[in-house]
């Protein structure tokens, strides 16, 4: 018979386990995305947290998240040429991304987005690793200056090397 103290212990066990196994199967994405312009700064901030609440019900682990910045288009879209560019990087279940998507298609706020997965973690871990580890790198050998030869002693070597 199990103590109350082993069922918790392998209970949190258990649940470490599948916290470390959801976070493997997991992908990292980056959400950018154009807000319109005719959105109050009060109500741009309830937006943000609306998008990132779309993102948490799915399960998704917000990693960072910028603040909405005022951006001038190249061309207009629904007629505006200034609008709210937003950026989100998160980590999700690739499944759950189609779910996003839909949500995302129906805020009407939202004018243009781009969902891609971001895959420079992964060189960024590499590159770290590989960085952190101490490049041993062997000094310079000193070169000491030689001694200047007279040309009297080059040739008494010279005799003596040819036997004269």
């Amino acid at each position: 018979m199990q103590s109350k103290f082993g069922v918790i212990k392998a209970m949190k066990i258990n649940l470490h386990l599948h916290a470390s196994l959801t976070l493997a199967y997991m992908k990292s994405y980056e959400l950018t995305y154009l807000i319109s312009p005719d959105i109050s700064d009060e109500d741009l901030k309830v937006f943000q947290e609306k998008i990132s609440s779309l993102i948490r019900e799915e399960e998704g682990i917000i990693q960072k998240e910028s603040p909405p910045a005022k951006k001038r288009l190249g061309y207009p879209i629904r007629k505006k040429e200034i609008v709210y560019l937003a950026t989100v990087n998160f980590r999700i279940n690739p499944g759950e991304i189609s779910e996003i998507e839909k949500k995302l298609k129906a805020q009407p706020q939202i004018f243009r987005y781009i969902l891609f997965s971001r895959k420079e973690e992964v060189l960024q871990r590499i590159g770290k690793r590989i960085f952190e580890k101490k490049i041993k790198v062997s000094p310079k050998p000193s070169i000491k200056p030689e001694k200047k030869v007279a040309l009297k002693e080059i040739d008494k070597k010279l005799e003596e090397i040819l036997g004269e």
